[in-house]
């Protein structure tokens, strides 16, 4: 067991980042996360992104997808975004939550399907 994991059935709360090409798609992302309940919330922010794709580097606006959820539900959640994500390749990145409000980490829970 790594320092991120905890026993079996404990919650391991966390931020899922993703961008998507417009609000629309961001939006359409994150309400379907969370009527599904794959993420208790999702907040989205405009971002500027510079990245190479297929051999050319790109500068574009994106939307930030910030998504809380318990990443024991990460599969489903990648899944999920892999399914009604527009890009080839979507960014789907995990970052484990070291600390924090447990009335929050509760909320999260109680909004995350298991």
């Amino acid at each position: 067991m790594n320092q991120f994991e905890k026993s079996p059935g404990t919650p391991l709360y966390g931020i899922v980042l993703v961008t998507a090409s417009s609000q629309t798609e961001a939006e359409a992302i994150a309400h379907t996360l969370v009527d599904e309940m794959l993420a208790a919330c999702v907040s989205l922010l405009p971002i500027q992104s510079v990245y190479s794709w297929q051999g050319e580097v790109h500068h574009d606006q994106e939307w930030q997808l910030l998504i809380k959820t318990d990443l024991n539900q990460f599969e489903g959640l990648e899944a999920r975004i892999q399914a009604i994500h527009s890009y080839d390749v979507p960014e789907i990145i995990a970052l484990p939550i070291l600390m924090g409000s447990h009335p929050y980490f509760q909320w999260i829970s109680a909004q995350v399907g298991e």
